[in-house]
């Protein structure tokens, strides 16, 4: 029988959760907190004032709704604004990587179809050197931070502080589906994959990160200063843009990134929390100005995500005093399936005990329907020891590629978008990754989990990074190899012998130790500053 309700009003209003109703909220609550560039200060008031006077601007050189706008910076306080005002007025934003080559630059954003670009001044010579290619842009935007105009051969050619000098828009009143960003994988695999993301997806990951970053050890509240050190073209800066200005945190922004720089501003700022790679944690806490600045970074909460948070870095920076946990998800996850938070189990565990559970993958955040199934697609036991591949389902995934149907089926097989990431569940519901399935090597027809001997090898006096891929072998299809990067006296022997004392344990097999230890000066990198194994195993086939 069909429910059927009567004398609805023909007034309801059906409250669509897009920007313009989602961010009403905090511009009346929090009008008076700040987002700090550098020595440019604006409060959410000022804010929001400027990014409907961007709106308009747009508006008014002929941006529409579904128009697919560029913008090439660094984490600036014109891109923040950007973040907002682009979807604001139905058009879809597109963070392109300025760390991908040229060629990779040109190539998405032609993918991408991208019809107006918002460029700052230093990246505007390398466009004009390649200008007659970019035949399908209508529009360039330029700016600098000093506001000056900016001279260039791109054209039509606009100044973005001249759209800001007219009147503020009213955002209309968005489906809440409509087209929202649209950016690109890193391409460790071949050539990147777009992927696309709707208002109401943006919004609900941003309710689902507010609501579980108050749990213990994070307990995050309006009163943390925050500053992401998250590109803002990677994965919406996981999220923390639009958490910031929903929960009423002052933002401070980075601009281009020099640590020396940031460890100034967290001081100067008393920023409490932030988010990043493994990589530049390590690049933080070994800056030469560091110990300098140690005093600030006590009592700093960090999300460490994008590749494994390893044992070894942690503890250095529990050292520092700082409060350090896992994170996890994909480009194709909007980002974030997991925070390292703790739960009625993990907070009776001594601090010693509780870091392994911090450091691990974690639980599942709200809204997130999380599955670790084998290869013949049931759930594995929630034992810490069956091992499978993460597949989720939550309401603010990507619907698949863009303009890639076959790559879009194969992600969303049986209706499960699935990761590629293998991992086992434990007794208490954390997930541990132990691999990505591209990344696992296959030794003798079994997998040896590279993330557990890279997380162990970490703990080892005098190892800075490490790496572990697979080479070829003719007896037993492929052979672990680690590849390391010192930061003091460290031998092969010595990291052998540490792995060695965890056979008896229990912790690994004696076939998983690496065949090899290379020591390297440093790690080749991804676009999004991730080890690139890819680079490494080319290493190995060279040699």
């Amino acid at each position: 029988m069909q429910l059927k309700i009567k004398n609805v009003s023909s007034e309801y209003y059906r409250y669509n959760l897009n920007f313009r109703n989602f961010f009403m909220t905090p511009e009346s609550l929090y009008e008076n907190r700040e987002i700090v560039y550098f020595d440019k200060r604006v409060t959410f008031k000022e804010f929001f004032r400027e990014t409907r006077a961007l709106c308009s601007g747009l508006a008014g050189i002929g941006v529409k709704q579904g128009d697919v706008v560029g913008v090439i910076d660094w984490d600036t306080l014109t891109y923040m604004k950007l973040y907002y005002a682009i979807p604001m007025i139905g058009a879809v934003m597109h963070t392109v990587n300025i760390r991908y080559p040229q060629e990779l630059i040109y190539l998405t954003m032609a993918h991408a179809g991208d019809k107006y670009v918002v460029v700052r001044d230093e990246f505007v010579p390398v466009l004009e050197k390649y200008a007659s290619m970019f035949d399908f842009v209508k529009g360039w935007i330029v700016y600098s931070d000093s506001g000056s105009p900016v001279s260039s051969t791109l054209s039509p050619l606009y100044q973005l502080s001249d759209l800001e000098k007219g009147g503020e828009c009213e955002p209309p009143d968005l489906d809440e589906n409509t087209w929202a960003t649209v950016f690109y994988t890193s391409g460790t695999t071949g050539l990147p994959k777009g992927v696309t993301f709707k208002q109401r997806d943006l919004v609900l990951h941003t309710l689902a990160l507010l609501s579980v970053m108050k749990n213990e050890p994070l307990s995050l509240t309006s009163d943390d200063v925050f500053m992401s050190l998250v590109p803002m073209f990677h994965v919406h800066s996981w999220g923390m843009p639009y958490v910031a200005v929903a929960n009423g945190n002052k933002y401070v922004l980075p601009g281009r990134y020099d640590f020396g720089k940031i460890l100034e501003l967290i001081e100067r700022e008393r920023v409490t929390f932030s988010t990043m790679v493994p990589s530049i944690l390590y690049m933080l806490l070994t800056h030469p100005k560091a110990q300098e600045h140690a005093g600030a970074l006590k009592g700093l909460k960090v999300i460490v995500g994008g590749a494994a948070l390893p044992k070894g870095l942690a503890m250095m920076a529990r050292g520092f005093g700082m409060t350090v946990v896992g994170g996890y998800g994909l480009s194709e996850t909007c980002p974030v399936l997991t925070i390292s938070v703790l739960n009625d189990y993990t907070k009776k565990l001594s601090p010693e005990e509780q870091l392994d559970y911090l450091i691990s993958t974690g639980l599942p955040i709200p809204m997130v329907q999380l599955k670790i199934v084998g290869p013949d697609g049931k759930e594995v036991a929630r034992d810490g020891k069956g091992v499978g591949e993460i597949v989720v389902r939550t309401p603010w995934l990507t619907e698949g590629y863009y303009k890639d149907p076959e790559k879009t089926k194969e992600l969303w097989a049986n209706g499960w978008l699935h990761t590629g990431d293998l991992a086992t569940v434990d007794s208490y519901g954390y997930v541990h990754i132990v691999d990505r399935e591209k990344d696992a090597v296959k030794s003798g027809g079994e997998f040896i989990p590279t993330l557990v001997l890279e997380n162990l090898i970490s703990e080892v006096n005098g190892v800075a990074e490490v790496a572990v891929v697979g080479r070829p072998d003719p007896k037993w299809g492929e052979r672990p190899v680690a590849f390391v990067v010192k930061k003091g006296e460290v031998t092969e022997e010595a990291i052998i012998k540490h792995l060695e004392g965890y056979i008896s344990a229990g912790r690994i097999q004696k076939w998983w130790i690496p065949d090899q230890v290379i020591f390297i000066d440093s790690m080749p990198r991804t676009s999004t500053n991730k080890i690139d194994k890819k680079e490494l195993r080319a290493r190995l086939q060279a040699s």
